[in-house]
């Protein structure tokens, strides 16, 4: 944790003169997806109040706002925790984004297409399997299908898949063997950039579909093993 809270003291700076829940609940959002608190860890107030400095009732309004995201669960007499995802979780969040990221490049009318975040992720991806850093590795991945989202140039979808997407890494944390699960997508964001730079929408959308049905099939297979039913996380 300690490590954790150093990060967060780094942070304060974000937070300016006119700190809100909102602002702080952005961070905690950031730091989960990034996998500094992985499902399980409890979140004491007191620590990351005081790494953030603001007030315990800030933090606990950004807490319910996270809760509500369903990245954080409340115990009672407990406190606040990281959620640990069920299969059931995995299988509704790619169901969603299916329907959210093959509807961004249905929709994406013309060529040519702003690729520019897209192809950064894909080099940071690439950058990351280089220096065998496989965590980076995920989280460019994540990278990736956000700039992927984004170029419907929507904020509101943009806000929702931010969430999902958080959600998402917490499924991530519970995989033991996280080059077998990510390494096997650089070559297909590479696949599918290049299918967008050369224009081809709707190959790209084939592409997409069958990449999201693959990756909920290898993530379920490895989840199943790693959580219980009950939804307990066994590392």
């Amino acid at each position: 944790m300690a490590e954790q809270l150093t990060g967060l003291a780094g942070d304060r700076a974000l937070l300016g003169r006119t700190s809100t829940a909102e602002r702080v609940s952005d961070i905690l959002r950031s730091r989960i997806s990034e996998g500094y608190f992985p499902p399980g860890t409890r979140l004491s107030e007191d620590s990351i109040g005081g790494a953030l400095g603001v007030s315990r009732n800030t933090l606990r309004e950004a807490f319910r706002l996270l809760t509500h995201e369903r990245l954080l669960i409340h115990e009672l007499n407990r406190g606040v925790f990281v959620r640990v995802l069920t299969v059931e979780d995995v299988e509704d969040i790619y169901r969603t984004r299916s329907l959210v990221e093959c509807a961004v490049v249905r929709g994406l009318g013309e060529p040519p297409y702003p690729l520019r975040g897209l192809a950064a992720a894909v080099a940071e991806g690439e950058q990351a399997a280089v220096d065998g850093d496989w965590k980076t590795l995920g989280t460019a991945n994540i990278h990736f299908h956000r700039e992927l989202v984004a170029l419907a140039g929507s904020e509101r979808t943009d806000e929702l898949m931010r969430s999902v997407f958080a959600e998402l890494r917490l499924a991530f944390h519970v995989v033991d063997d996280p080059r077998r699960l990510h390494e096997p997508y650089l070559a297909r964001n590479r696949e599918l950039l290049r299918t967008l730079e050369a224009g081809d929408q709707h190959g790209a959308e084939r592409l997409l579909e069958t990449y999201l049905a693959d990756s909920l099939e290898r993530v379920v297979e490895v989840y199943r093993r790693r959580v219980g039913e009950d939804g307990t996380g066994t590392c």
